[in-house]
């Protein structure tokens, strides 16, 4: 049996003038996506195969660049241990510690509205200001622990000059900076239906037993929220890395990035620079990829059977 079917309808007079409109009132969005964002995006793409230094013509080179990164620059592979180290350690780190407080600023206990707001203080002060304050309080000579230890006659600790301590000391300033995870930790503690806490109750559960089975798996969309964003900041970190130590001592803190920039604007190899930044990409999305596929395991969703 044939289906009719229905002559397509153009468009009314009322309804094109409504589409120019609604395009003219985008269109800034529009221009500062193209000039921005989608521009720079294909050019550093096409930067990204060529010989390419600011002053000459860009000389395409096809994925020579791509190659000697992985095959002859003898700081590339540094590069990634430092920041996989950084990443590795700092951001499951910075999640669980994110969460223990918010767990602390749920409960009933007094001041909480002003400890929340002290939490939140680190996430809207400015990189470079949170960067000098901790210069001042970790610095070897003037640094505020180092000038108590010293008046206590005891030995300093060279929190940034050292290449053992460096990067455990920019890990300390990543999670004391997680002002926005407890925040966000917190809105989804508070929509914990309190009815399953009161049945883990009469079921004879204490605290930890609580936490562990309630709290834990009711929190896990947000714990993957949190992971997926705190991977895409910590790949990307540059500010705290290059102020405080600059990527040393002996490159021990040159941070992907912070090599990034070095490359592009310090040395001037813009080809070699755009490429980096293309494996970035591909490294920041092959992780959340890789947290996405895995979370159908460690993942709860309320009403999901």
């Amino acid at each position: 049996m044939a289906v009719a079917t229905a002559p397509r309808r153009g468009m009314t007079k009322t309804e094109r003038r409504n589409q120019i409109l609604g395009l003219l009132f985008i269109s800034p969005w529009l221009i500062g996506f193209l000039l921005f964002a989608l521009f720079p995006l294909l050019a550093s793409l096409y930067y990204s195969m060529t010989n390419y230094d600011f002053i000459r013509d860009p000389q395409f080179i096809g994925l020579t660049n791509y190659v000697r990164l992985f095959t002859i620059d003898p700081d590339f592979w540094t590069v990634m241990y430092n920041t996989v180290y950084y990443v590795g350690f700092g951001v499951p780190l910075g999640i669980a510690v994110a969460f223990l407080i918010a767990n602390l600023l749920n409960s009933d206990i007094r001041g909480r509205t002003f400890f929340r707001s002290i939490i939140y203080i680190p996430s809207i002060v400015p990189a470079v200001c949170a960067a000098m304050v901790w210069l001042f309080i970790l610095n070897v000579q003037y640094g505020a622990i180092n000038g108590i230890l010293k008046t206590m006659g005891w030995a300093t600790i060279p929190f940034l000059s050292s290449p053992d301590l460096a990067k455990p000391s920019l890990i300390m300033i990543y999670v004391w900076a997680q002002g926005t995870a407890v925040v966000i930790f917190l809105a989804a503690l508070q929509d914990v239906p309190r009815s399953l806490y009161d049945a883990a109750l009469v079921d004879g559960a204490n605290a930890w037993a609580r936490f562990w089975n309630v709290t834990v798996p009711m929190c896990t969309p947000v714990i993957l929220f949190n992971f997926i964003m705190g991977i895409i900041t910590a790949f990307q970190d540059f500010t705290l890395p290059f102020v405080l130590t600059g990527g040393g001592p002996m490159k021990s803190t040159e941070f992907y990035v912070v090599s990034l920039y070095r490359n592009a604007f310090v040395q001037f190899s813009i080809g070699k620079a755009s490429a980096m930044a293309w494996i970035l990409f591909l490294i920041i999305l092959v992780f959340s990829v890789i947290l996405f596929r895995s979370s159908a395991r460690w993942v709860y969703y309320g009403g999901e059977k």
